[in-house]
């Protein structure tokens, strides 16, 4: 999943948008990679308004409000649980993928008429997606060893990243 999300320069990915039920998404932000299975949101803090888009469809994009600071519980790849405490980015990003999992795109948040000019945007470029599927070309596929992408942004404040033991409802 993540060459996939890397080939399609993106930041999240999650199993339902490769056609896969599990709930599971990948995200990654900067250093902060993140492999979360069964998550869940357990507090949401603030707000924050920004611009958002979408694997599922190119090249619309639209401003969304999400919680600034988020924790969110989950499984890593080798099924230990762990919690996650976000702000900013990775936070909008966690929000969005989690959308995902619940089967909800980010236009889905948006009000009726930035809906409409969302649903335009995409009967303007779906054409270029037969079957809706987003074809991404070998050429364009990372390289082992290639050199990281080159930051156009601030980096995001580091998450917490806490383990929880198995014992514990609540991981603190």
């Amino acid at each position: 999943m993540f060459e996939t999300m890397e080939a399609a320069n993106g930041i999240g990915l999650a199993a339902p948008q490769v056609g896969r039920s599990e709930r599971l998404f990948i995200a990654e932000v900067d250093d902060t990679k993140l492999v979360m299975f069964n998550p869940e949101l357990v507090l949401s803090e603030g707000s924050q308004k920004g611009e958002e888009g979408c694997l599922s469809i190119p090249e619309v994009f639209a401003d969304v409000a999400r919680a600034n600071r988020i924790v969110m519980r989950a499984h890593d790849a080798d099924g230990k649980r762990y919690e996650v405490e976000a702000t900013e980015l990775l936070s909008r990003c966690l929000q969005h993928e989690l959308d995902h999992v619940h089967g909800k795109l980010f236009i889905d948040r948006l009000s009726i008429l930035k809906k409409r000019r969302a649903q335009r945007d995409w009967d303007d470029e779906k054409d270029l997606y037969p079957k809706l599927l987003r074809v991404i070309p070998v050429k364009d596929l990372p390289k082992e060893n290639a050199p990281k992408k080159e930051r156009v942004r601030e980096p995001h404040p580091a998450p917490v990243i806490r383990a929880i033991s198995e014992d514990s409802d609540d991981g603190r």
